[in-house]
C-alpha cells in the first residue's frame, strides 16, 4: 500500500470497489477452517481474505477506525464493514445453497447473535487450538488472499 494517508485511503477504496474482504485471526485454527469452508463454497471467488494481523488487515481496521481485536471477524462488502455475527451472515450470503440461506438469520437480534459469537470466540483456542502462522494458500486460491 502507499505511504501517504490520502494515497492509502484511495488504494483501500479501490480495493473495496473491486473486492469483498474477510479479515480473520490468522493464528486461529477454527478461523483457518472457516476460511477453507468459505473458499470451497464460493466458486465465483467473490470473497478475498487477509489475516487481521497482516499489514493490509491493520490498514483496513485503521481505515474504518475499528480497534484491533483478535476475537472479531470483519467483513468488508461494497465499502461497508460488518463485525462478528453480522460479518459471518453477510459472508454466508455469498456462498452456494444451502449455506446462503443461513444469511436470513440476520433477523435474530444482534445482542443474541453476538453473545453466541463471543462465547465461541472466547473458547476457540481452547477447543480448536492455535497455530503460529496462517496456512499458506496454494494454486489459484492464493490470488484470493491479500496477505498471509
Amino acid at each position: 500500500m502507499s505511504s501517504s494517508k490520502s494515497e492509502q485511503k484511495e488504494d483501500l477504496q479501490e480495493l473495496f470497489d473491486k473486492k469483498n474482504v474477510l479479515l480473520f485471526d490468522g493464528e486461529c485454527i477454527m478461523c483457518d477452517g472457516t476460511v477453507q469452508f468459505v473458499i470451497a463454497r464460493d466458486p465465483k471467488g467473490e470473497i478475498s481474505f487477509a489475516p487481521l494481523q497482516s499489514e493490509i488487515g491493520e490498514e483496513i481496521l485503521s481505515h474504518f477506525d475499528i480497534p484491533m481485536d483478535m476475537d472479531t471477524v470483519v467483513f468488508v462488502e461494497k465499502g461497508q464493514y460488518y463485525l462478528r455475527s453480522t460479518a459471518m451472515l453477510h459472508v454466508l450470503s455469498h456462498l452456494t445453497a444451502p449455506w446462503s440461506y443461513l444469511s436470513s438469520f440476520l433477523f435474530i437480534p444482534l445482542f443474541i447473535r453476538d453473545n453466541v459469537y463471543r462465547l465461541v470466540a472466547r473458547y476457540r483456542y481452547l477447543i480448536f487450538g492455535k497455530q503460529d502462522l496462517c496456512t499458506r494458500p496454494s494454486g489459484e486460491v492464493r490470488s484470493r488472499f491479500l496477505a498471509f
